[in-house]
């Protein structure tokens, strides 16, 4: 290989990077995250949203309808499933690792979540793919 082939690759591979991300829930169940390595993206539509809906009405809708929640993620209740509670009710949900972001949050902490509905024969939940803390 030559001198200007190796620097290119040695340039290419100095430029790639990995950011740990951690975070995750805080709180009754929890668990300690795996530790794990990965690229954040970010971007996308920021505006109003007019999906925003509640637990009760999100319970009623039909399989993949995408879905904005408020309220507070309660228990992990298995590895990536946890409780997450409204003024309407509660719903389980399923937040993947890289999901989190980075943040932490506790019972106490109020979240915006966005999915889809999964809906199975006997169980609904919202497999989430956006979660941030709000004031």
């Amino acid at each position: 290989m030559n001198k200007l082939s190796m620097l290119a690759l040695v340039a290419a591979l100095a430029s790639t990077s990995a950011v740990a991300q951690n975070g995750g829930f805080s709180g009754p169940g929890a668990v300690a995250p795996e530790t794990t390595t990965t690229t954040t993206q970010s971007g996308g539509f920021s505006g109003p949203n007019t999906s925003q809906t509640t637990v009760d009405k999100a319970l009623k809708m039909s399989d993949d309808s995408w879905v904005t929640l408020r309220g507070n993620i309660e228990q992990q209740v298995g590895k990536k499933r946890y409780l997450f509670r409204d003024e309407t009710g509660t719903i389980n949900i399923e937040v993947d690792r890289k999901r989190w972001n980075g943040i932490t949050v506790t019972p106490k902490d109020k979240v915006e979540i966005q999915g889809e509905i999964d809906k199975d024969w006997s169980s609904i939940e919202v497999d989430v793919k956006k979660i941030v803390k709000v004031n």
